[in-house]
Parts: structure tokens; C-alpha cells; sequence
């Protein structure tokens, strides 16, 4: 059965990226950035060996394009994108499995059950406030970064009615995030 998943990291005050897209707050997300914690890995190692499938809007794509090494390596991650094609993306990920759907999500959605995939990670805000608006979330990991930004793009947006949440627990780690989990509950 596939299940549509968000794990994303957030500033204290609600931004997943700074106005120009960039992450260089979240820790190991950028060379010059705030570094990684040692031997926190915040649950994302767990999370993704329960996901098949990766999808993530253009903005997001074009922010972790370039990322060195890969952080998607073997699993296939489909760009949502109207004006993205498949020669946009450079072959080296195209060989790791970099594809474009042209959506909507639920297009796609209906492909990925049809194919048979399992654990999908839904990545960006945009994307994420897509497939909420489209019932497709199940769950959402939340992890806080003891940061405020002031500004930059939220994670959360119009939504067309109220998503209630059931909370799952909580993971405070030693370097400072927080980290929430929650199912979306169902009428």
C-alpha cells in the first residue's frame, strides 16, 4: 500500500528556507553553514529506508540539485514540475534515478499506487501544501532547528479546510531539535 510521508526540518518560527531558498541554517545542509551534529542523524536514516519513491516540487529540486555527495542515493526521485523536462536534468541524475512528472499530485499519486510503491516521501512546501490539499498525507515528521529566521518560505499555506493532526510522540536531541511526529487523521 503506498503511503504518502513528509520529514522536514523547520525554524522555530515556521520556515523551511530562507527567502532566496537557501538552507544554510540547517545544520550540515550547507558548507558554510551551521555543521552537523555528530552521530545525529535526527531519524532521517530510519525514514528513508522505509521510502521508495521521493517527490519534491522544482524549488526544492533546484536547491538540492548540486548537493555533494548525493543525499538521494538509490532511490528514484520524481521533480513535480509543469515546465521542467526530462533534458533539464543533468545525466548523472538521471542515472541516480531523477525523473519529472508533470502532476497534478494526484496523477501522480495514482501511478505510484498503479506501480505498486510503498513508502513516499514528499519533500517542499509547495508540494507538501499539494498533497495535503489533495488528502494524501498519512504522516508528518516535524523537526524543529532552534533557529528564528524572521523571514523565508513557509512550510505551511492555504490548504482549503482545516488538517486535523494526531500527535505521535516527540524527540528532543542534544544539539537542540525538536522533532514531532503526527498522523493525519481521517474523517
Amino acid at each position: 500500500m503506498t503511503s504518502f510521508r513528509v520529514f522536514i526540518a523547520t525554524s522555530l518560527d515556521g520556515f523551511i528556507a530562507r527567502a532566496d531558498g537557501r538552507l544554510d541554517w540547517l545544520p550540515g545542509a550547507a558548507p558554510d553553514g551551521v555543521p552537523a551534529p555528530a552521530g545525529e542523524d535526527h531519524g532521517f536514516g530510519a525514514f528513508m529506508a522505509g521510502t521508495e519513491v521521493i517527490v519534491m516540487g522544482r524549488a526544492t529540486f533546484d536547491t538540492v540539485r548540486d548537493f555533494s555527495p548525493w543525499p538521494y542515493a538509490g532511490k528514484r526521485l520524481v521533480v513535480l514540475s509543469r515546465t521542467l523536462t526530462a533534458a533539464d536534468i543533468p545525466e548523472d541524475l538521471r542515472r541516480e534515478g531523477v525523473e519529472v512528472h508533470p502532476g497534478p499530485v494526484e496523477a501522480l499519486a495514482a501511478e505510484l499506487r498503479e506501480q505498486g510503491v510503498g513508502g513516499v516521501y514528499v519533500d517542499g512546501g509547495q508540494t507538501v501544501q499539494a498533497f495535503l490539499r489533495a488528502g494524501l498525507i498519512e504522516e508528518l515528521i516535524l523537526t524543529r532547528v532552534p533557529v528564528l529566521l524572521g523571514e523565508g518560505m513557509a512550510l505551511f499555506g492555504p490548504l482549503g479546510g482545516d488538517v486535523w493532526l494526531e500527535h505521535l510522540g516527540s524527540r528532543a536531541f542534544p544539539s537542540g531539535l525538536v522533532q514531532d511526529a503526527y498522523r493525519v487523521r481521517r474523517a
